[in-house]
């Protein structure tokens, strides 16, 4: 198939697919003579994996690994429920980092109860407070305060 065909196969952009290949997540496909990329059944399997993962947060690390260990299947999977358990760490983290966030924004809110013109709207004034409150802070420790792993391309997991 071609990856146009690929793409909706799997439900993946074709530019996604031709990122994973420069990755080298996805093995080079086949080419015709006219220099189209041909892609078989093994290509579609291991990109729905790669998808899957990518699903459950995993970064391209993560997705490595278990690819080495879905291409070596006689090799003891130790490291696969090391890599895991590691995740899941790193996910209950952020999940306490996103309450402390959600009380931050409900606290937020309830600074403005009322329709009003925007000099006099609590919620920026709160904002304002916290940048000034924050510049200050990320001038004293060099870095400035944010809840990781709440963006996208902030996804990475914090190694130690």
């Amino acid at each position: 198939m071609k990856i146009g065909e690929l793409a909706r196969a799997t439900g993946t952009q074709v530019e996604t697919i031709r990122f994973y290949e420069r990755e080298g997540l996805l093995p080079e496909p086949s080419r015709t003579e006219g220099n189209y990329r041909i892609y078989e059944d093994d290509h579609a399997e291991r990109l729905s994996l790669i998808r899957q993962c990518r699903s459950l947060d995993m970064t391209l690390d993560e997705v490595r690994v278990l690819l080495r260990f879905k291409d070596a299947p006689a090799e003891n999977c130790g490291e696969v429920n090391m890599l895991l358990d590691e995740h899941i760490g790193h996910v209950v983290a952020r999940i306490r980092e996103l309450k402390v966030l959600e009380k931050e924004l409900r606290t937020l809110r309830e600074q403005c109860v009322s329709n009003q013109v925007a000099t006099d709207c609590g919620i920026l004034s709160g904002l304002e407070r916290a940048a000034r409150l924050q510049g200050r802070s990320s001038a004293d420790h060099g870095h400035a305060v944010h809840v990781h792993g709440v963006h996208q391309q902030l996804r990475q997991p914090k190694r130690s």
